[in-house]
């Protein structure tokens, strides 16, 4: 697919990587499936950088528009799910 992802300038090139990271996380849910752990990783350090919900909001909407694939859903999906088991969103 072809998009941008939604990113901060103020973010630093380490926090760019790692949004970036959380993104594809996102999107291999949806394409292949994703170990409930290895997403979490990655959603963790994803808060780091964006800890507030309103601002978490905006550009996981933003992502949504862009891509079709819903990083809401995915991270409550996860979040519902057992230790060790893969995702695999449709």
């Amino acid at each position: 697919m072809e998009y941008q992802y939604p990113l901060d300038q103020d973010w630093s090139t380490d926090e760019i990587i790692d949004a970036i990271d959380f993104f594809q996380t996102v999107e291999k849910a949806y394409e292949k499936g994703i170990e409930r752990e290895q997403f979490m990783v990655s959603y963790r350090r994803f808060k780091e950088i964006v800890p507030g919900k309103s601002q978490e909001r905006n550009i996981c909407k933003e992502f949504e528009e862009l891509s079709g694939y819903s990083p809401y859903k995915t991270i409550k999906t996860v979040k519902d799910a057992e230790p060790g088991q893969l995702i695999k969103m449709k």
